[in-house]
């Protein structure tokens, strides 16, 4: 009987406990909170297995000057705002949470997302990333459009065209 009273507490005390917490306000959910233990874990293993599952495998375009061009000035429109430029980080890196990658900023032995298949960059420039900042671009850039910026960041460890640097060089379009 003590064992049955205490299941049924445990069971309640836990809900109740949530419900204050959340109710008082008490998770972090501002973006200079610090995050949950374990959250970017968490969130990656679903985000992760998402993307593992719908990502395309090839691209339907090819990964050319005339792609990396176009690329580079839907990135300029739409993207160099959060994930910044090339010598250039952005200003909202620090001020949002999670802090969008800097996309032309090297790392060990890439740089930016250029060591995700161009697939995977597709699936998130079209779906977005919930609670990340990352909106949906299927609304606004055609499929086109979309594997063009995908492929520029693919190979944004290689070196470019000086026309595809040049639309880079140029400051966020309004």
């Amino acid at each position: 009987m003590r064992f049955v009273l205490g299941l049924v507490a445990g069971i309640l005390v836990f809900p109740v406990f949530a419900y204050l917490y959340i109710n008082y306000g008490a998770p972090p959910v501002a973006t200079a909170d610090e995050a949950l233990p374990f959250e970017r874990q968490i969130t990656h293993i679903a985000l992760d297995s998402r993307i593992l599952r719908e990502a395309p495998k090839t691209a339907p375009i090819p990964a050319n000057e005339e792609t990396f061009l176009l690329g580079a000035q839907i990135y300029r429109a739409d993207c160099m705002m959060c994930h910044g430029q090339p010598g250039k980080p952005s200003r909202f890196e620090k001020a949002m949470f999670p802090a969008p990658p800097q996309l032309w900023v090297a790392k060990r032995d890439h740089t930016g997302v250029s060591d995700d298949p161009p697939g995977e960059t597709y699936w998130k420039v079209r779906n977005g990333i919930r609670l990340s900042g990352m909106p949906s671009y299927k609304d606004m850039l055609d499929e086109t459009q979309m594997w063009q910026v995908s492929l520029l960041l693919a190979n944004a460890d290689k070196p470019m065209p000086a026309a595809v640097q040049t639309e880079l060089a140029k400051p966020p379009s309004d």
